[in-house]
């Protein structure tokens, strides 16, 4: 009763250097550009997508029918889950690692954006106690999917990330960190995600090993393109699902 998906830049209305699949809504890019593409996936899925404005933080909002209304408000947030069928799940992203939850019998569903700033400050771990909450479920049922993002050979980062999850930079490799260079380390998105959504309880994690950066014709990558579009994660509880 679940459907899952994340968008490619193929397929879509917008212009060069968005183009052609940008879903944006929020930085940049002319809203009403995204707006086809934003009508194309609602119609693809047959759910109603909740975008948020993201901020590299950890809340999490709980979305309802209400959200889709005319005027709703758009939240401040960087996760967000539903028990509503019908009800999209929604995180944009251009090398930043997109997470998507959903609990057993699709009871309830999440999605999160985890760039390096949120792993950190633990948006993995309050979106699974939120789907969690919601669903009455514990961890170890939770299935989760991580998308697209930049890959290790290509996310170059300083001593302030590595800090930032409590890791001294000592100037040698570190789990998930290959240092390349003096004061610099090649971060893994993936598996530091993979790593602390194990270490919170989760037993089920499938991944797609896609690198935004190096993958153009696929694939926005914020660190290549400097001004670019986004792909948008999409999780959903079908509108038919039977109890």
């Amino acid at each position: 009763g679940v459907g899952a998906l994340m968008t490619t830049r193929h397929s879509g209305p917008s212009r060069a250097p968005f183009d052609t699949s940008d879903l944006r809504v929020t930085v940049g890019n002319d809203p009403q550009a995204a707006a086809p593409g934003r009508r194309l996936l609602a119609a693809a899925i047959g759910a109603t997508p909740v975008y948020l404005n993201q901020v590299h933080g950890a809340r999490v909002v709980r979305l309802t029918a209400a959200d889709l209304l005319p005027g709703a408000p758009l939240h401040e947030a960087d996760a967000s889950v539903t028990t509503q069928p019908g009800v999209a799940c929604v995180v944009q992203v251009a090398d930043c690692l997109p997470v998507l939850f959903a609990a057993p019998r699709g009871r309830a569903v999440g999605a999160a954006h985890a760039g390096w700033r949120g792993l950190a400050a633990g948006v993995l771990e309050a979106t699974l106690a939120s789907v969690c909450e919601a669903a009455a479920c514990a961890a170890h049922e939770v299935h989760t999917w991580l998308g697209a993002c930049i890959g290790p050979s290509r996310f170059e980062v300083g001593a302030d990330v590595l800090e930032a999850f409590g890791v001294a930079a000592a100037g040698s490799d570190v789990p998930h960190f290959i240092a390349s260079g003096v004061g610099k380390w090649h971060a893994d998105l993936a598996a530091i995600a993979r790593s602390r959504l194990c270490a919170a309880g989760v037993q089920s994690v499938v991944s797609d090993a896609s690198c935004t950066f190096s993958d153009p014709s696929r694939f926005f990558s914020f660190r290549r393109d400097r001004v670019t579009g986004r792909m948008a994660a999409v999780v959903w509880i079908a509108p038919d699902r039977l109890d």
